[in-house]
Parts: C-alpha cells; structure tokens; sequence
C-alpha cells in the first residue's frame, strides 16, 4: 500500500527524534519516496544527514533554503506529498498546527499542503496532558488531522506514563492502514451511536454509566473515510467528538436517542448501536433538587424503551449492528442478543479483560454473525477494531446486494 506513495516526514524537536531514521528506513524499504523535513531544534538530537542517507533525498531545514531554482521548496513539498507524516510531534509543533502559525520550514510547508496529515504526539507526560495541548489535538482533529497515540512507559524525563513516541512499526501500520482504507461504503448513508446517555432524578443528578464514546467516534470517523455519508448521534462522552464532516446530534437520554435515531432509520443504509444506553429511568424526575431526608433514599426505575429491539422489529433493507459488553458467558450472551433483537452483527467484549473495557483507547472484541463466531480480534486500537467491523459490514452489505 506505501509502494510509490510520496510521504513528507516532519521532525520536530524532541529525544524521540531519534526513532524517525528507523521510521524513515522502515518507509523507504517499503517502497515509499520520502521527504524529509527538520525543525532546527531536531537536528541537535539527529543529523540531517542520516535522514538525507535513509531517505535518499536532501533534507529541507530552512524556509530559504532553495536547492531547486524551478520551484519553491515548501510549496513544492507540500504538493508532491501523498500524505504528511509528523514524528515526533511536540507540544510547540502542535500548538504551530492549531494556530496556523508559519515560522520555520516544517510549519509553513503544514500550512501549503492539501495531503493528509497524520500525527504521531511525544512529550512528558504531565505535557501531554495539559489542557492547552489537549485543545490543540482537539481542534486538530476537527480538521481532519489522523493521530496515532503515544505509548505509555518510562519517558526520557524519567517519568513513566503516557507521551512516549509509538513505535515506527506502528506509525508504519497506521500509514498502510491509511493507504490501505477502500471506499467500501461510498454513498452509504450510515447512522451510529455513541458515548452513555443520560436519566435525571432532578435537575442535579443522573443516572449514567462509564462509556466515554471513543469506540463510536472511531467507528464515525472510519464510516467516514470509506465514503459514507455519516451520522453521530452522541450521549455522555469523555470528550467532544473530534470528527471532520460527520452529521453530529446530541441527546441526552434513552428516549432522546431513540427519537434521534429512528428519524433517520427509514433512509439509512447501515445502523450501529456502540453507545451503552441506559436500561433503567426514574419513573418520576423531581423538578427541584432532591434534598436529604434521612439515612436511605428509594428510588424507583422503570425500563427504558429497548433501541435495538426497536430497530430489529423495524427492519427492512438496514444492516443492523449492536454491542454487547460482558463480564461472562460472551458467546451466549452475543448470540441470544443477536437472534432477539434481529441483528446482522453482534460485536461482543468482556469489559474485564485489560484494555476492553470503558474510557481506553483499544479493545479486545469478538463479531458474531447468524452463523456464529465470525472473526475473534486480540488487544488493538479502536481504530483497527472500526475498521475491522467496517470490514464485515461491507461484506454482509455487498452480499446482500448481489442477491437482490
């Protein structure tokens, strides 16, 4: 998927600046052409001309630094790149990107390009952090800007936690999964639900769960690069959604949610129910706050409408997915939720297992089909796993539309 591909390899910075010449090896061995821009703050932690021997092409560090007189050197670049790939990112590159701001070569060739743009962040850990970087890859985000998360370990610092760079072998996986991503659902339009929705006692206090979103939002965002046309429809999450062209509705509760989503059942094409939808509502909802009145406070629920069941009895020409978070017995209980509630596919995951279950950036899921167990996923980002069940959604969609 690289083969031939022209890649921009931004460098900033930082000690991890060490692990972009494997990068740039890694990329150059799989056939891609690879340009190589420095800030003059990398090249303290790596020489130009290690990048200029792996990449075999001059390394660019000064805006009027011109080496071809035919063209001019930043616009060039930003051209010719099929993507642009910046690792590490620091925090002060960053916050460059989010401001539009233009002072060094790697800034103002950012602000030329129309290629994609994937960011792979390294910083301390209490940088990383920060609500002012945190709003910076907010907004980038927004922009269509991809990011492939740091790890977490021991920092150059000395500090363990999250900000260490990924690995070249994953910053590589991300680019061929960029590469490699078809338009599978072009003209699709596609509805998915996301984050914990909302059930008030009074105008203080909710009843809710522990759903940040993320699996939803990687999910829309998948949806979207395949070429549908896509709609969040967002509860409770830890985060804004930070998703380029996607139709986003917020709603509040179950019923909310339900009322958002079958406005837009009838025309959709592809349902996904990730979001974890309360089961349970106070049946009265107190319109002052509840004060305390003794040791213990009853409270009584009734159920909420059941989305998906709605959903299965409504179907017609939909591909209909639903999400099941266990703590035992997963094959059963995916199964009997899958025939009950008439769904094409369960996606299943034991929220006991380390990185599966809420607020994580992976998961470790499995997908059920009519027949059974279709494919058992291990430990992988939620953006693999999206693009894992996008993948047997196009199936059963191509299948049902070649027999009519």
């Amino acid at each position: 998927m690289i083969r031939g591909k022209t890649i921009l390899l931004g460098i900033s910075g930082g000690i991890a600046a060490y692990k972009a010449a494997t990068l740039c090896s890694k990329l150059v061995q799989a056939g891609a052409d690879v340009r190589v821009i420095m800030t003059e703050s990398a090249t303290k932690f790596i020489t130009p001309l290690t990048l200029q021997t792996l990449s075999r092409n001059p390394v660019y560090i000064d805006t009027f630094d011109e080496f071809e007189p035919k063209v001019v050197s930043h616009i060039n670049l930003a051209d010719s790149a099929d993507l642009v790939v910046v690792a590490p990112a620091t925090a002060n590159v960053l916050a460059k990107m989010a401001t539009g701001l233009a002072d060094d070569m790697l800034s103002t060739t950012l602000l030329a390009t129309t290629a994609p743009v994937l960011v792979a962040p390294a910083m301390n850990v209490h940088m990383y952090v920060h609500p002012a970087v945190e709003q910076n890859m907010n907004l980038l985000a927004k922009r269509g800007v991809l990011f492939v998360e740091p790890g977490t370990g021991q920092l150059a610092c000395g500090y363990v936690g999250k900000g260490r760079l990924a690995e070249p072998e994953e910053i590589v996986l991300a680019i061929e999964q960029f590469f490699a991503t078809a338009r599978t659902l072009e003209g699709k339009k596609v509805v998915i639900t996301a984050g914990g929705t909302i059930e008030r006692l009074d105008p203080v206090r909710y009843l809710t769960n522990d759903s940040s979103g993320k699996m939803g939002f990687a999910l829309a965002e998948t949806a979207a690069r395949q070429g549908a046309e896509v709609t969040l429809i967002s509860g409770r999450t830890a985060a804004e959604p930070a998703i380029p062209g996607i139709d986003i509705v917020h709603v509040e509760s179950a019923e909310d949610m339900l009322g958002a989503v079958l406005a837009r059942y009838e025309t959709a094409d592809i349902v996904i129910k990730s979001a974890a939808v309360a089961d349970y509502r106070p049946v009265t909802r107190a319109a002052n706050k509840i004060k305390k009145d003794g040791e213990s406070l009853v409270l009584e629920l009734e159920r909420t409408t059941d989305i998906l069941k709605t959903l299965g009895e409504r179907k017609k020409q939909q591909i209909l997915v639903g999400f099941a978070a266990e703590t035992e017995q997963l094959e059963h209980y995916a199964m009997d939720k899958l025939r009950r509630k008439n769904c094409d596919l369960i996606v299943a995951n034991d929220v006991t297992e380390p990185g599966a279950g809420f607020n994580v950036d992976t998961n470790v899921v499995r997908i059920f089909g009519e027949e059974g167990l279709i494919e058992q996923l291990p430990l992988m980002s939620k953006r693999e796993v999206a693009g894992r069940i996008l993948d047997q959604v196009a199936k059963r969609l191509k299948t049902r539309e070649e027999r009519g």
